[in-house]
């Protein structure tokens, strides 16, 4: 961390050149003897990474940004404050894989005190600075691996939190048991520290397999922000031994939507099928990725087209489907497409259907753009089709 750029000419500089093009500033020769060109350019892209995620950040003067892998990695303000809401006021957590802070910023606002644990001492360093800059006074920093200084504390916490590494000595890894740390491996030291435990696991993992290796999982949330699943949050509290809540949560700008089952209901869950009716529903990607197959329909009252094409539809408006809804123009047999549909441009997708969405725009001639929908797929007949559709605004 080079202090200098904490110095008001510096900053002052940031300031000015805050919209400026990082890789043309590190090509520029710095006008400060103490800070090189490549250091200006990484506060620069730093800070117009944190605007996307923590905006919040950007406007307090003298945060530092490190190098833009962790920035990549670091919470965003939506998912850093539901993790905050899942924690009691004024319980005790540590944060065993810290990074930026990100996370352990939004708990220190429910909780009275917060570990934060930082293997690169570069990187603890900046994130100790940038607490004392932000007024936190309530976390308390280690630079140091989080499982050792467990092992070796006498401190008992109301949580433990984790978000284990996917990328191991340069290489992706996707079992949860190759991740760092290895947190299957720790939950009896985990538990013998504390009664809750919070890991962010990554969306591509398999949620059925985590909870063949994860004891006393009592939640599990899938976090979506526009349609995009951003974590998944498993909560194991020890001594649970119950149905293990499955909640897909989209975070909206409005706030909050979420849709809660058990996998014993979705296993007991019978779907009703039927034809397309007046309105067409997508559901959002935080329920497909926790498997709210037939537990949304069945819970919603409407019906599905088919069991592997995940669309429903009904005669009736249904405001608050937790996804895309849509009115339906037209049902296209596949048959009379090959005399053309008369649309130009459409927003093309494929679900439960043999042709890719590249391969159906160049079959029949159909642009990427415009206003209308083109629902490729399976109905439960067999029959493929495409539905035309117009998306309904949000409520």
């Amino acid at each position: 961390m080079n202090k200098a750029i904490l110095s008001e000419a510096v900053q002052d500089y940031l300031r000015q050149h805050q919209d400026a093009q990082a890789a043309d500033m590190a090509l520029r020769k710095s006008p400060f003897t103490s800070v090189s060109s490549s250091e200006l350019a990484q506060q620069i892209d730093g800070r117009q990474r944190a605007a996307k995620k923590i905006a919040p950040w950007t406007l307090v003067p003298g945060i530092y940004y490190p190098e833009k892998l962790s920035l990549e990695q670091c919470s965003s303000v939506e998912t850093g404050n539901f993790k905050a809401s899942l924690i009691q006021a004024g319980s005790k957590l540590i944060d065993l894989t810290g990074g930026f802070g990100v996370d352990s910023f939004y708990f220190a606002s429910s909780a009275t005190k917060v570990w934060h644990c930082e293997r690169n001492e570069a990187l603890a360093e900046i994130v100790a600075h940038n607490f004392q800059t932000l007024g936190l006074e309530n976390i308390s920093c280690h630079a140091g691996d989080g499982i050792a200084l467990l092992q070796g504390s006498k401190e008992r916490f109301d949580y433990i939190y984790s978000d284990p590494s996917r990328r191991v000595q340069q290489q992706k890894v996707f079992r949860l048991q190759d991740c760092e740390p290895n947190i299957v491996e720790h939950q009896a030291l985990f538990f013998s520290k504390a009664r809750c435990i919070i890991s962010k696991l990554a969306p591509l993992l398999d949620i059925s397999l985590a909870l063949q290796t994860l004891q006393h999982v009592k939640e599990v949330y899938v976090l979506s922000v526009q349609n995009d699943c951003k974590e998944l949050l498993f909560v194991q509290e020890q001594g649970y031994e119950g149905d293990v809540q499955v909640h897909a949560v989209r975070l909206l700008p409005q706030g909050q939507q979420t849709f809660s089952f058990s996998y014993a209901e979705e296993q007991a869950a019978e779907s009703s099928f039927g034809p397309v009716d007046a309105y067409l529903y997508d559901p959002d990607v935080a329920l497909t990725k926790a498997g709210a197959f037939k537990s949304l329909g069945h819970k919603l009252g409407i019906n599905k087209l088919h069991p592997h094409t995940h669309l429903y539809t009904s005669p009736d408006l249904l405001p608050d489907f937790p996804g895309r809804r849509f009115e339906v123009i037209a049902v296209h047999p596949l048959r009379s497409l090959k005399k053309g549909l008369g649309l130009r441009k459409a927003n093309v997708i494929s679900k439960n259907f043999p042709l890719r969405v590249e391969d159906i725009r160049k079959k029949f001639k159909i642009a990427d753009g415009g206003d209308d929908f083109l629902f490729f797929c399976s109905l439960q007949s067999g029959e493929h089709v495409a539905i035309q559709a117009i998306r309904l605004p949000e409520e």
